[in-house]
C-alpha cells in the first residue's frame, strides 16, 4: 500500500518525493479533482495526502470520499507556506501533547 499527495506547493511535492511518496501538483478545482480521481483508481493508493489549499479547493468531493469510502483515507496536512495558526496546527498538537495549554 502506498500514499499519494496532492498539492499546490512544490515544496511540499519535493519533500514527499524524497520520501518516497509520489504526488500531484494541482491549482485549481479541477486539477484537485483530476488528482483524487486518479488517486481512487490506483488501488495501491491506500493514504492521500492533501494540503490545506487543495483541500479547501474540493471540500465536498474530499469530504464524501472521508465518510464514504474504506479507501484511500483522506490525510489534510499543511504546506510549507501555511502560517500555522490553523486549528489543527502542529505546534497546537505538540503544546498540548506535552501539557501546555494557551
Amino acid at each position: 500500500m502506498r500514499c499519494f499527495c496532492i498539492s499546490d506547493d512544490p515544496d511540499v511535492l519535493t519533500g514527499m518525493r524524497l520520501a518516497g511518496i509520489d504526488g500531484a501538483e494541482a491549482s485549481t478545482k479541477r486539477e484537485v479533482d483530476r488528482a483524487v480521481s486518479r488517486a481512487c483508481a490506483d488501488g495501491g493508493v491506500a493514504v492521500l495526502i492533501v494540503t490545506e489549499r487543495c483541500y479547501q479547493l474540493s471540500r465536498e468531493r474530499l469530504d464524501e470520499l472521508k465518510l464514504s469510502s474504506a479507501r484511500p483515507l483522506v490525510n489534510v496536512v499543511s504546506d510549507s507556506r501555511s502560517s500555522g495558526s490553523g486549528s489543527d496546527s502542529i505546534m497546537r498538537l505538540i503544546n498540548e501533547a506535552i501539557g501546555i495549554k494557551f
